[in-house]
């Protein structure tokens, strides 16, 4: 399976690149709005999968190649970025290809980090309505912890909940996500639930930056 990180640059991104490439057999195209970059970071991310001993296919391409190349493309960008990315890329989506977001839309003010609800109803929403009608949207990946996910020698044990209205694309993003070590997929019903699972990653922030030891928390439902 062909897996793009559009924005891939990111931490959210690296994270799932590096994560995807050491645990799974599975191509990793880093996606960018410049195709140096994405080749860079490409090379860099190699270099750190090669000190574990891991061989994987991880290479860099603009974000409208790395998605027509794609079977599972993730929307690695922020919640701002996502409907210009959306449509930056769709001549390349098909019905074959997977469109996985996990952006959230935030603000922040002197009491700390706040859901930014958007008026589509989530930022997933938004997503959906960007894409061609043909090409199923499913929302995962939301709330996890971007540096734990980057460190190649931190357990996960984390569950990320997904979201999505065509069973066959959130089986696919299921089956994938729990290919990575530590991580339990969820379901959490269709995409009309997204809001209530992005707004639980303001939540986790706030809780870390008031916490001591707790700068990098995830969910697990038990």
């Amino acid at each position: 399976m062909q897996i793009a990180l559009l924005g891939g640059t990111g931490d959210i991104g690296e994270g799932l690149a590096l994560r995807f490439a050491c645990d799974t057999d599975h191509d990793v195209l880093i996606g960018s709005r410049d195709a140096s970059r994405a080749e860079s970071n490409a090379r860099e991310y190699g270099v750190e999968l090669d000190k574990r001993g891991v061989e994987a296919d991880v290479t860099g391409h603009d974000n409208a190649d790395a998605a027509a190349a794609a079977d599972v493309a993730v929307l690695a960008v922020p919640a701002y970025h996502l409907a210009d990315t959306v449509a930056a890329i769709e001549g390349g989506l098909d019905d074959d290809t997977v469109l996985v977001t996990p952006a959230v839309g935030m603000k922040r003010d002197e009491d700390g980090f706040h859901y930014n609800r958007p008026g589509a109803g989530s930022v997933t929403a938004i997503a959906a309505e960007a894409a061609p009608e043909d090409v199923p949207v499913v929302g995962a990946y939301h709330n996890l912890p971007a540096a734990r996910l980057a460190d190649l020698d931190a357990d996960l044990d984390v569950d990320t909940a997904i979201v999505g209205d065509d069973g066959d694309a959130v089986d696919t993003v299921t089956r994938l996500s729990e290919e990575i070590e530590g991580l339990r997929a969820v379901d959490a019903g269709p995409l009309s639930n997204a809001a209530e699972i992005e707004a639980i990653t303001p939540l986790l922030i706030n809780v870390a930056k008031n916490n001591d030891g707790m700068h990098d928390l995830g969910v697990r439902f038990e």
